[in-house]
């Protein structure tokens, strides 16, 4: 391996090349860990089609599963940015099409929340509101908040996020609720509304007590619910990085 600026270091491993953290505990949280190969010996027969594998017909792991799969059923080669491959990578149909869909995250999504939107942000029961500018770090594992005063949010220490629609509030049944991170396997995408705020719970650093914050769209409307949509996009994609 060989040292690169910005922190990072570029890594071989047996599935490719990767550019990582030089400290892993600076890891995106969206990051996910390479997966362990299913052993030849223990591959008898493509896991896709259970095709015979002989001479002619060779073994394949997929970079994301690792699984074996013959050439037909793993022959997508697509980025990977969550596990950090320099280059596209060979994967099975399954996976390739879920990575195809994560390429569009960070394409898109990612710009979005890093550029960020505004604001009417409450902490906890606090009837004093500010207007601040949310963004998500360069890094990925912050949500920065900047107005009058600052402070952040460490995306690992939200434990669930509820996302208003326009016209709602905590006590309707109409709100659009992403539950637990931690606790829950499903994140539900409600109904078709434009989404006007979101409650995060979390726990401050050296702290076991909940907090909640409630952030509202402030003018520029447009802007804040593309910024709430790219969010729960990103809360799908915590979730799976949390339950590997």
């Amino acid at each position: 391996m060989s040292s690169v600026p910005d922190g990072k270091k570029l890594v071989r491993s047996p599935s490719g090349l990767r550019m990582v953290p030089e400290n892993g505990a600076f890891n995106s949280p969206f990051a996910l860990c390479e997966p362990q190969w299913v052993p030849d010996k223990e591959c008898a027969s493509c896991m896709q089609c259970n095709k015979k594998f002989d001479f002619l017909t060779r073994k394949h792991h997929c970079r994301r599963c690792g699984r074996c799969f013959c050439d037909k059923c793993c022959s997508s080669k697509v980025a990977l940015p969550r596990m950090c491959f320099v280059d596209p990578v060979r994967q099975c149909g399954e996976c390739s099409r879920t990575s195809q869909k994560e390429v569009e995250f960070y394409d898109r999504q990612l710009k979005v929340l890093m550029g960020g939107g505004t604001f009417i942000v409450t902490l906890d029961t606090s009837e004093k509101s500010e207007t601040m500018t949310c963004r998500l770090s360069n890094n990925h594992r912050y949500l920065f908040f900047d107005g009058d005063s600052h402070f952040e949010v460490e995306l690992s220490r939200i434990s669930s996020m509820q996302v208003l629609t326009e016209g709602s509030s905590p006590e309707e049944n109409d709100i659009q609720s992403y539950t637990s991170l931690l606790d829950s396997q499903y994140i539900s995408e409600g109904g078709n509304c434009r989404a006007s705020g979101m409650l995060l719970h979390y726990k401050r650093m050296g702290s076991l007590d909940p907090q909640q914050l409630r952030i509202e769209a402030s003018e520029d409307k447009k802007t804040a619910s593309l910024w709430l949509a790219a969010m729960h996009k990103a809360a799908r994609l915590l979730y799976e990085a949390r339950d590997q």
